[in-house]
């Protein structure tokens, strides 16, 4: 059986690169969708045209970058996908999510199998209390409709505390049980509070403009769903625009995906 997030992204394929989906308001933030969660629904359609390609495997997903260009509403749309360019192992995609004849966001992703070759990992998740250790936030209280769909458990960097570094962390999972893969990383990496949130003490709008994910490794590993850590920072927020980094990493130690986002940084009051 299929989880609700699984449902609520889910792609059917209309011939010719054509998806059709359907966005639920469950994922929404204020008046529209988290960019997550439109990051999510785009590379779904991409993963299911990736499924058709003649490779010598299977192709993940290793990137992913969506730029929003207006936010869409909730109801019918399509993802229009094209593959760009593939070979045996490697396959770069672009689409567009369409919506009465509006395009709302445009995303390029590349799907790459494994090879051999060196490699190396000096990657280290920060330190922090094991889930079993910390209260579970109510997050179905929550003011935005996606946190909801999550459960998570805080460890630091508290939305107004006014703080001199812009940090934020905890752990993370659906409230589906489903272990992360590549679409559900590209929403989960979207959803926790900005980290510029814990520097103001009156809460701005933080839009996404631009939103890229890379995925090192191959998702999901063996194993039930667990709890996943993730960790946003970010350096400045000036011109009314903000760049964040985010991680997102294993009960074990290892670094499942990770993004970056140019955001805009906004009052919530005209002034």
């Amino acid at each position: 059986m299929s989880t609700g997030f699984e449902q609520d992204t889910a792609a059917e394929p209309l011939g010719e690169g054509r998806y059709a989906i359907e966005l639920s308001d469950r994922w929404w933030v204020g008046r529209g969708p988290n960019g997550g969660y439109v990051a999510a629904l785009v590379l779904r359609a991409m993963t299911v045209e990736a499924g058709t390609l003649d490779t010598a495997a299977p192709l993940p997903a290793r990137s992913l970058n969506v730029h929003f260009l207006r936010p869409p509403e909730a109801g019918p749309a399509e993802v229009e996908v094209t593959v760009e360019h593939h070979g045996h192992v490697t396959a770069f995609l672009s689409a567009r999510l369409i919506q009465e004849g509006e395009v709302k966001a445009k995303a390029m992703s590349v799907f790459s199998g494994e090879r051999e070759g060196p490699s190396f990992d000096v990657s280290e998740m920060p330190e922090a209390p094991s889930p079993e250790e910390l209260d579970e936030w109510d997050t179905e209280k929550a003011p935005v409709a996606v946190f909801g769909r999550y459960r998570a458990k805080f460890i630091r960097g508290v939305p107004g505390e006014a703080g001199e570094r812009a940090e934020t962390m905890g752990w993370i999972r659906l409230r589906d049980e489903q272990p992360v893969d590549p679409v559900l990383a590209a929403a989960v990496l979207d959803v926790w509070y900005p980290a510029p949130f814990v520097v103001f003490s009156e809460l701005p709008f933080a839009p996404t403009l631009e939103y890229t994910v890379h995925f090192p490794r191959t998702i999901p590993e063996p194993g039930p769903p667990d709890w996943n850590l993730i960790r946003l920072t970010a350096e400045e927020g000036v011109e009314g625009h903000f760049s964040e980094d985010a991680e997102l990493w294993s009960r074990d130690g290892k670094l499942l995906a990770k993004a970056r986002q140019m955001a805009l940084l906004r009052h919530r009051k005209p002034r």
